[in-house]
């Protein structure tokens, strides 16, 4: 057995060997995608992916990590080094997967440029100026900064950005409002007790938070929403009105909680239509009875139904 293990073991070697040399390339882990789904999109295997990368084929990728996705050679190194044999990896390469459609950019953000007033950017799309500050957790007196990231009604048309960009190393500016994006994890288990509390499918709930945050409690998207659920200062506020409890900003159950609940009421809004649900939580209850649902939105509930699945269907 060792000296078929060491043939095995050789034989690798000598493809490494064969095989044009080519450096790995970085992936950074987009909303929704899987270690099986990175790994299908460059006609790698789950094992071979997850070898080069020191994890196993069970593990589930962080949103905004990197992944290296290796060459052949290089992946078959990494399987050789775990002592994986060809008889555990498949003997011929997958069949090309069709390219996968980047992560589209959250709907109506915005950010502030040198010289931008909170007045301003509210004229220029068409809406009132307390209600984008309202939506943001900002003071409509306040001092706006360049680079804040601001969340605008996803049917709004976009704010002019103006001609002067701040440098591409301008920090993202995150405004000081509740929730906090403290950092911190939540399991699939612990976000299906808190769902089933409040009368949401557990395995739903898992998926709308895996799609928007894989489970972690410190993001803050590029339209100021925030934690696990990606709740935007705004509708936290409201959640906290229309259930008559205050959450703890700083607590990531709590942001499940309130995302969850959110959740609850979009479900009770549309008699209890999941996908209808899920395309409200994404863009609005309002746009989506008035305008349907936009293709960013079609893309987001078919990922989130794909991973209601994995978590138990």
């Amino acid at each position: 057995m060792r000296n078929t293990r060491l043939c095995f073991l050789t034989t690798f070697a000598a493809l490494v060997l064969a095989a044009p040399a080519s450096a790995s390339v970085a992936h950074t882990v987009q909303p929704g995608e899987t270690l099986w789904s990175i790994a299908a999109a460059n006609n790698l295997t789950t094992r071979t992916l997850a070898a080069a990368n020191g994890l196993s084929e069970d593990s589930q990728v962080v949103l905004g990590s990197t992944i290296s996705v290796p060459s052949e050679a290089e992946g078959v190194a990494a399987l050789a080094a775990a002592g994986i044999t060809p008889a555990a990896a498949p003997a011929a390469p997958l069949a090309p997967a069709p390219p996968q459609p980047e992560a589209p950019e959250p709907a109506g953000a915005y950010t502030v440029q040198p010289g931008d007033t909170l007045a301003g950017i509210a004229s220029r799309s068409g809406i009132g100026t307390g209600q984008l500050a309202w939506m943001n957790g900002l003071d409509p007196a306040g001092v706006l900064l360049a680079g804040t990231v601001l969340k605008l009604p996803t049917t709004a048309p976009p704010a002019q950005q103006q001609e002067q960009q701040p440098p591409a190393q301008e920090p993202q500016v995150v405004p000081p409002a509740q929730p906090n994006p403290v950092p911190g994890q939540v399991s699939a288990g612990e976000i299906g007790s808190v769902a089933s509390e409040h009368g949401v499918s557990p395995s739903l709930a898992a998926a709308v938070a895996w799609q928007e945050s894989g489970f972690q409690n410190g993001v803050v998207s590029s339209a100021n929403a925030r934690g696990v659920m990606q709740i935007l200062p705004g509708t936290w506020d409201w959640i906290q009105q229309q259930s008559g409890r205050q959450f703890d900003p700083n607590s990531a159950t709590d942001n499940v909680r309130a995302g969850v609940i959110y959740l609850n009421t979009l479900l009770s809004d549309f008699g209890g239509d999941e996908s209808s649900a899920v395309a409200s939580y994404y863009q609005g209850a309002a746009s989506v009875r008035r305008i349907g649902l936009l293709p960013e939105t079609q893309r987001y509930v078919a990922n989130v139904m794909a991973l209601k699945g994995r978590f138990g269907g």
